[in-house]
Order: structure tokens, then C-alpha cells, then sequence
């Protein structure tokens, strides 16, 4: 194998920050779009907990969390300095907070049949008070969460935010959230971002 293989999924949001940070870092692989209800075998086999994304590279050695993705590809080559736009520590307390507290609650919003002990809009509102609101405080006067440059944890907390305002736009659109909604929108407008959701076919493996 002489590039990096990718496995991943082109909407989830764990495998769109590892494709910005791969990207973001000029960084050549060879992306294997899957389907999360078909997961190829050879995915499997180096990575059997059976998540996107799953780097694989040339010689052998496997990452499969997307934070560690995002930190080996920007690790090669960081040109607009992500890893140190803020403190690590800084950085570390919102992708925590994203990743253990509020992904709880964004799938909760989302899936509300699966979750019927409380109404959308109480698990909307719990996501909101928890993570969106704070990050609408502190992007207000920033173009970016630590200031007038991304940081590596603009593109880990983005796609989640993305998946968030797509549950109920017309909430979102009107929702007293002005700074997270222009943040979101220089994300979605980005080069970067049409860069790493153009779509692909479904990766196979050569017979």
C-alpha cells in the first residue's frame, strides 16, 4: 500500500473532521467510502469495533479515532498552525464536552423515537443549554472559537453542529444563536468543506 487508506462515511460527522484535518494537511489517501450496514471485511479486520473513520498507513500502522486522525494528519503538515491556534488543554475541554456530553443529546434530538422518555424539544433545548449557547457566547466577536483563525477544535465541533442544525432548520434558522449560525455558515461555504464531501463511490476491494 503506497498512500494511506481511509475508510469512511461520507455524512458522519466523526469521519468529516478526520477527512478536514487530512485535507487541511495536503495529505494524499486513498478514501474508501463504505456502508455502515455492509462494512467491508478488510475494515473489519484491522479495526474490529466497526467505526468510521479507520486509517490505515502504508505501513501498517492503524488509527481509528477520529481525534487522533485529525492529530497525525496535522502533525505531518499544519499550514494555518490548527493545532496551536489555543491551548491544548483549552481545545481539549470543548471536543470533550462535544463528544461526551453532547453527541448524547444531538442523537437524542435526532432520534427522538428511540428516546420517548422526553419530547424533541426537550432533548433540543438540554443540547442547547449545554454546548450550543456557551459556544454562541464565545464566539461572539470571533470569526472562530479561539479567534480570527480556525482551530483544530472549529473542524472536530463543526460537523456535529451541522448535523444539529439539520434536524429542524427553520428552528435552527430562528433559534438566538447568531454567532454559532454565522460560525456554521463560514464552514459550510468553506472550499475545504466541498472539498471533503464530494461524493464517492462505494469502495470494494479488488478481487
Amino acid at each position: 500500500m503506497s498512500r494511506p487508506a481511509l475508510y469512511s462515511f461520507r455524512r458522519c460527522p466523526y469521519a468529516i473532521r478526520a477527512r478536514l484535518a487530512i485535507r487541511q494537511a495536503g495529505i494524499e489517501v486513498e478514501l474508501r467510502e463504505i456502508l455502515l450496514r455492509d462494512k467491508p471485511a478488510e475494515m473489519l479486520a484491522i479495526s474490529p469495533k466497526g467505526t468510521v473513520p479507520v486509517l490505515q498507513l502504508a505501513d501498517g500502522t492503524v488509527i481509528d479515532e477520529s481525534l487522533d486522525i485529525m492529530r497525525w494528519a496535522l502533525g505531518q503538515n499544519d499550514p494555518e498552525g490548527w493545532l496551536h491556534a489555543a491551548g491544548a488543554d483549552a481545545q481539549a475541554v470543548l471536543v470533550r464536552r462535544n463528544d461526551v456530553e453532547f453527541k448524547p443529546l444531538l442523537d437524542r434530538y435526532k432520534y427522538v423515537e428511540r428516546f420517548p422518555e422526553r419530547s424533541q424539544e426537550a432533548w433540543r433545548d438540554a443540547a442547547v443549554d449545554l454546548h450550543l449557547a456557551p459556544l454562541d457566547r464565545q464566539l461572539a466577536g470571533r470569526r472562530f472559537l479561539f479567534g480570527p483563525s480556525p482551530a483544530l477544535a472549529d473542524a472536530a465541533l463543526f460537523p456535529f453542529v451541522r448535523q444539529f442544525a439539520g434536524v429542524d432548520p427553520a428552528w435552527f434558522e430562528a433559534a438566538p444563536l447568531p454567532h454559532v449560525r454565522d460560525w456554521l455558515g463560514r464552514w459550510l461555504s468553506s472550499p475545504l468543506f466541498a472539498a471533503v464531501m464530494v461524493r464517492q463511490p462505494v469502495w470494494r476491494a479488488p478481487r
